[in-house]
C-alpha cells in the first residue's frame, strides 16, 4: 500500500507566500530600527537634575531627587545597553521627579521668605504699638 503524500498546494499560492513574508520581515526590521537613541531626552533629564540639585532639592526635597538620581542612573544604564525605549522612559521620570524636587524646594524657600517677612512686620507693629503707648 502506497503512504498518502501530502496534498500540493494550488500552483497559484506560492508565489502570494513570498511577498507577505518579506512584508512582514521588513516591517519587523523597520520596527526594531525605529526607535533612536534618546540622547536629546537624556541631556534635558540630566539638566533638571542638577538645576533641582542647585535650588535645594537634596535638603528640601530628598526623597524626589534620591528618585530622580536612581532613576537617570538607570536610564544611562539602559542607553548604554542600547535599551532605547526603557532609556527615554526612565529619563522623562526622571526629569518629572527632578522638576517635582525643584518645586517644593523653591516652594520652601518662597514659604521662608514669607514667615520672615511675617516676622518682619510682627515687629515692626510691636514697635509701633510700644511707640504709640
Amino acid at each position: 500500500m502506497k503512504a498518502a503524500s501530502p496534498p500540493t498546494p494550488p500552483p497559484r499560492a506560492l508565489p502570494l507566500r513570498l511577498p507577505s513574508l518579506l512584508a512582514g520581515l521588513g516591517l519587523l526590521i523597520a520596527g526594531c530600527a525605529g526607535l533612536p537613541a534618546p540622547t536629546e531626552q537624556l541631556a534635558v533629564s540630566t539638566a533638571a537634575v542638577s538645576r533641582a540639585g542647585g535650588a535645594g532639592g537634596g535638603e528640601m526635597a530628598p526623597t524626589e531627587m534620591q528618585m530622580a538620581r536612581e532613576k537617570l542612573a538607570k536610564a544611562q544604564q539602559a542607553m548604554t545597553d542600547e535599551d532605547y525605549g526603557t532609556a527615554r522612559d526612565l529619563a522623562r521620570e526622571a526629569q518629572v521627579d527632578a522638576q517635582l524636587a525643584e518645586a517644593k524646594a523653591l516652594s520652601a524657600k518662597a514659604r521662608k521668605a514669607a514667615d520672615e517677612l511675617n516676622e518682619g512686620n510682627r515687629v515692626l507693629r510691636d514697635e509701633m504699638d510700644r511707640k504709640n503707648k
